[in-house]
């Protein structure tokens, strides 16, 4: 079985003679239930230099229902993502020509905002840091366990989802009454584009995670959120006592926004409470 070709492990179980069918499932049932299955898995695309861990993996993620691609450098990262609508990128760290931390920055500067999950066999703390900081959605120390790797795909999927799924997100209060853009010091935030537009009018482009967290932000302009209030509204869950993903998304946002770290104006922080967006907001056509 080729592993560079999409895959997916389909269950058709359900569809059994007698089984609250009355029939016998015709061909055309299980092939479309079949083609069903593949549409909605999650489509992965590995990217990894060592060939045992890239078909380990491949063979793994099929076996959970997920379609799967796979690379060994930069160019099959950029061949893969022209050539599949791919849901989200595993990155190993150390990958010959371009490493992952310099094919993530790329990632994002071409305007792709595919989730990343980034591998490597480094243990120091500085390098899950920068790989977060440069657009990375979630970061793994090799070894690893390989249902852990799928909890992680799961979960920055359905952060993905959240960001995007607005009507289904819970909010503090309701977003303004007219329009889906909204403007802030000089900045529009385009909802139904998911886009930042900067004063001078070139477009900045944000992680799904940094477009759920700005939104939220925007949409509440004025009022102290805490880390667990933002990361329930992006992300559906609660703050374990170190994470600190929220801050990370903070960081990366003040750098986009132009917002001084050291005394910033737009985006602040609460001693003890949370962040606030200081800022007029309204909606715009």
């Amino acid at each position: 079985m080729s592993l560079r070709e999409p895959i997916v492990a389909t269950r058709i179980d359900s569809y059994r003679p007698g089984f609250g069918h009355g029939r016998a499932p015709a061909l055309r049932d299980i092939i479309g239930a079949m083609e069903n299955a593949a549409e909605h898995a999650p489509h992965v695309l590995v990217v990894d230099d060592d060939r045992d861990i890239r078909e380990l993996l491949a063979g793994y993620l099929v076996r959970q229902g997920m379609q799967v691609e796979t690379a060994a450098d930069g160019e099959g990262l950029w061949r893969g993502l022209d050539g599949a609508a791919i849901d989200i990128v595993v990155l190993d760290l150390n990958l010959p020509g371009a490493d992952g931390l310099a094919l993530c920055r790329e990632l994002r500067a071409r305007g792709h905002a595919v989730p990343v999950i980034m591998l490597t066999a480094r243990g120091d703390p500085i390098d899950r840091v920068v790989g977060l900081e440069i657009g990375a959605d979630d970061y793994m120390a090799k070894p690893f366990e390989p249902r852990e790797l799928v909890a992680r795909i799961r979960t920055v999927l359905r952060r993905a989802r959240i960001a995007t799924a607005s009507e289904d997100r819970p909010r503090a209060r309701p977003e303004p009454p007219r329009g889906r853009r909204l403007q802030f010091a000089g900045w529009k935030l385009d909802i139904p584009a998911r886009e930042l537009v900067s004063p001078d009018g070139s477009v900045v482009v944000l992680t799904s995670g940094e477009f759920g967290l700005l939104r939220v932000l925007v949409e509440n302009a004025g009022r102290v959120l805490s880390r667990d209030q933002l990361l329930n509204h992006t992300q559906g869950r609660d703050a374990s006592p170190f994470d600190r993903s929220i801050d990370l998304h903070v960081s990366r946002l003040r750098a986009k926004l132009r917002d001084d770290a050291r005394v910033p104006s737009l985006l602040k922080t609460v001693r003890n409470e949370g962040y606030v967006l200081v800022a007029d907001v309204k909606a715009v056509p």
